[in-house]
């Protein structure tokens, strides 16, 4: 499956974005998906899972009720909407694919390419 992330961009803290994750390719409702990020000079980490129907969510301890993952199985797209943003949150949002969100938290099989967040103090 192919994954294109979009929706990055430049905001002040405290502001919000809503990043968009398409999928191609398979068919998009037999997946879980998630998003990770990466911020300069670390590691990426988890950030968000949703299960295939949309119904069954995870979060990393991190995110405390700022951020929401849904999808649109209609529209192949996961959504990852962000909210109360900190400078830390600043990193590359990469989307993930995966057959269950147990691998998709541990290691999806598919990734896409990340879509840039950065928040200005």
């Amino acid at each position: 499956v192919q994954l294109q992330a979009s929706g990055g961009g430049l905001v002040q803290a405290g502001g919000s974005l809503r990043l968009s994750c398409a999928a191609s390719g398979r068919t998009f409702s037999n997946y879980a998906m998630g998003w990770f990020r990466q911020a300069p000079g670390k590691e990426r980490e988890f950030v968000a899972v949703i299960n295939s129907n949309g119904n069954s969510f995870g979060y990393a301890e991190f995110v405390k009720d700022r951020f929401t993952i849904s999808r649109d199985n209609a529209k192949n797209t996961v959504y990852l909407q962000v909210t109360k943003l900190k400078p830390e949150d600043t990193a590359i949002y990469y989307c993930a694919a995966g057959a269950r969100s147990s691998e998709v938290v541990t290691g999806p099989a598919y990734w896409g390419q990340g879509t840039q967040v950065t928040v200005s103090s």
